[in-house]
This record gives C-alpha cells, sequence and structure tokens, in this order.
C-alpha cells in the first residue's frame, strides 16, 4: 500500500513539473452577507466568463456550496488552477424572524433557517477536502465577531492557508486597518468584489499564496 501510495506521489509530482501547473482547491469562507458570492462570480467570470450563483441582500441567499472546478488564475508570470467552493455563510444563529424581518412569510422562513443551518454545516465538512481559504469579511462591520474569531481559529487549527479578503472598500465606512489590526498573522487584501476595485492585487495574492 505504501509503495502504490508513493508512486502515486511520485506520479503527480512528475505531471506538476511537466505541465508547469499549480492546482488547489480552495474554500470562500465569511460571515452572510459579507460578499462571498460576489467574489466567487467575480472571480469565475473574469477568467472563464460564467458565474456560480445569485445574490440577495437578505443573509444566507447561498445555502448550499457552489463549487467550480478548473478556473485558470494567470498574472505576473505566476499561475494557478483553481477548484472553488462558494459556501454558505457561517452563523453561530440563524432565526426564522431574521428572514421574517426581509418580508418573508413564516414558512417560507422557517425553511430558509433551516435551509441555512444545513449549509453552515456542509461548510464546516468541506474543510476536510480543502487546500486553502479566502475569508471574505465586510470592512465596514466589526471584525471582532464571535463567527469571524471561531472560523479564523478553526483554519489556524487545522492548519489552513489562510487569505483574508476585507471586501466592500468602495464604502463610506470601510475600515481594512480595523481587520489587519484583529488579525495580523495572515494576508490581507483588500477589494471591491461588487465594483472590482484591487482586484488584480487579490489575484496576485492568490497565485502567490496558493500556487
Amino acid at each position: 500500500m505504501r509503495v502504490i501510495r508513493s508512486l502515486k506521489m511520485n506520479f503527480a509530482v512528475w505531471i506538476k513539473w511537466i505541465f508547469g501547473k499549480k492546482r488547489a482547491r480552495i474554500g470562500i469562507y465569511g460571515p452572510p452577507n459579507a460578499g462571498k458570492t460576489t467574489l466567487a462570480n467575480r472571480i469565475v467570470r473574469d477568467w472563464s466568463g460564467v458565474e456560480t450563483g445569485g445574490i440577495s441582500h437578505i443573509p444566507h441567499e447561498t445555502r448550499r456550496a457552489m463549487r467550480t472546478d478548473g478556473v485558470m488564475i494567470n498574472t505576473n508570470g505566476s499561475s494557478v488552477e483553481l477548484d472553488i467552493v462558494d459556501t454558505p455563510g457561517m452563523a453561530t444563529k440563524i432565526d426564522f424572524r431574521e428572514f421574517m424581518a426581509y418580508g418573508l412569510e413564516e414558512e417560507e422562513a422557517k425553511r430558509r433557517a433551516k435551509e441555512a443551518t444545513e449549509g453552515v454545516i456542509e461548510a464546516i465538512k468541506w474543510l476536510e477536502d480543502l487546500d486553502g481559504v479566502l475569508l471574505v469579511m465586510d470592512s465596514t462591520e466589526d471584525p471582532y465577531t464571535q463567527v469571524n474569531v471561531t472560523v479564523v481559529g478553526n483554519m489556524e487549527a487545522r492548519k489552513l492557508p489562510l487569505l483574508i479578503v476585507a471586501n466592500k472598500m468602495d464604502l463610506p465606512r470601510a475600515s481594512p486597518s480595523r481587520i489587519k489590526s484583529a488579525f495580523p498573522q495572515h494576508p490581507l487584501v483588500t477589494i471591491s468584489a461588487l465594483e472590482g476595485s484591487n482586484i488584480d492585487e487579490l489575484y496576485t495574492a492568490i497565485a502567490r499564496h496558493f500556487g
């Protein structure tokens, strides 16, 4: 068994050397409405011309992980091929009344809350099968939330390479420096996923960090 595993590893190294490609399965994580799916859509659209999922002002629009394979990023002479997993928003508590505040009927709100809870469980399971994580945070919000601290701690415990994305730099209240102060141990890139600001800097960081 060890011989077979060794042969497989050597074959993988040989293939990588021959074709010069680097490939990584990257999860996009963060709290609800931080801009995860907006970012996933931009990355996939910029490099393959398609989009991954819908967005909404209502929290937990993404309630199932959405995977897009084979997204090749080429930047500044570096390249990396990504399998991107856009995960549901992480939350410590999901209350159906939260959705009713956005105008949903009680039955629909309860269904959405149930699906959102299942989505959080699915997102946690995905951590077992990733090579790295893009952690998206809303730079207009306080970074010292239970969700952010728990997610960062979980990924550090798993020794997953982590790149923090301080999103929504286009908004007046944006303060990415607060995120950097909260988690100085991890690299950070400030962007607007919606407008595309600093997106090339993010692609360079992705190729360097996950390549």
